[in-house]
């Protein structure tokens, strides 16, 4: 088969697009600049040098392709430059939907997220869970316009898988999650989150259940693909277990939410790192991005791996790192 895939040059994207070639298919990607795509050249991708908002580039990039993975998204959290938040998100998931209808294509699968609930306060979501309220970041807000734009083309006709990540971790992660990890392991974590929670899972399991989806999804549906729940807390007590290191003190959530409400003015007046802008804050104070994956486990048989098992991947990866000459993270 041949699959489109936007994104690819991302963390998730990336494992996609490998593990569609490592299967025996063909896979094109839309890149802004192929010049910063040499490993998935290597991997035998076909770029195409192109923007989601650019009809022509996506036409020539989704022309004869059996099916189009659409991973492509803006993700940070507490970043002070939010504008390509819009432009990414809702406007580059509408142009490559409005893309797949008018060229007729038979199957797709687009990446949404858990976070389009934001903070579910302690529920386990499942897929049928709607969200009313006011969301706790850019990110989540965007996303949930993206996800119910996606419902309204699945509506229209429009033949999409929609698929839920969690947390995602890995070796390769860049997000804020990395940064957590990287500071513990330096034991500089200034503190922990007391209640934070998420659904974990890694990487290679995401994209995994991202090729399940293509392959036995049912159009129209919407699977959580998250893993394990645990608190950031007991993620962090699971790392001192492999790596011995102590965990930094636990802060109970209002003080969290105090820091975000002292932070509306502070980050205006001090650079401070996205973790600690007032929206960095209020989305680790104590909330919930949790799901059920019941529905990605009865209907794709996919199955998440434990989260010991993958952070200790995970931070032999990070410590390796470390012990490298200009590589402190």
């Amino acid at each position: 088969m041949r699959y489109l895939v936007t994104g690819a040059t991302g963390f998730i994207g990336g494992r996609v697009a490998r593990q569609l070639r490592e299967a025996g298919h063909e896979v094109v990607a839309l890149v802004r600049d192929p010049g910063r795509a040499r490993f998935l050249d290597d991997l035998g991708v076909r770029l195409v040098a192109g923007q989601l908002t650019d009809q022509g580039s996506l036409a020539a990039a989704m022309r004869g392709v059996d099916g189009v993975f659409h991973l492509a998204g803006w993700y940070h959290i507490g970043a002070r430059d939010k504008r390509p938040a819009q432009g990414t998100n809702v406007e580059g998931t509408r142009q490559v939907l409005q893309a797949m209808r008018e060229l007729g294509i038979q199957r797709g699968v687009y990446t949404s997220t858990l976070a389009v609930n934001s903070d579910t306060r302690g529920r386990l979501a499942d897929e049928s869970y709607r969200f009313e309220g006011r969301h706790l970041s850019v990110y989540d807000r965007t996303k949930a316009e993206a996800h119910r734009l996606a419902q309204h083309f699945i509506a229209q006709g429009l033949p999409l898988i929609v698929v839920m990540p969690g947390l995602v971790y890995g070796p390769g992660d860049s997000s804020s999650l990395r940064s957590t990890l990287v500071q513990y392991l330096r034991r500089r974590l200034p503190l922990a989150p007391a209640r934070t929670a998420f659904s974990w899972a890694h990487v290679e399991d995401v994209a995994r259940a991202h090729l399940l989806a293509m392959e036995k999804g049912r159009p129209g549906r919407t699977y959580m693909i998250c893993g394990p729940t645990h608190t950031l807390v007991e993620a962090l007590q699971i790392a001192r277990v492999i790596t011995g290191l102590p965990l930094p003190p636990i802060a109970p959530p209002w003080v969290l939410k105090l820091l975000a409400a002292v932070m509306v003015l502070g980050e205006r007046l001090l650079p401070v790192p996205d973790a600690f802008t007032a929206e960095g804050l209020r989305v680790a104070a104590g909330t919930t991005y949790i799901g059920d994956n019941r529905r990605a486990r009865r209907e794709l048989g996919w199955e998440p791996r434990a989260l010991e098992e993958g952070l200790r991947e995970t931070l032999a990866h990070e410590m390796r790192l470390l012990d490298r000459p200009g590589t402190g993270g």
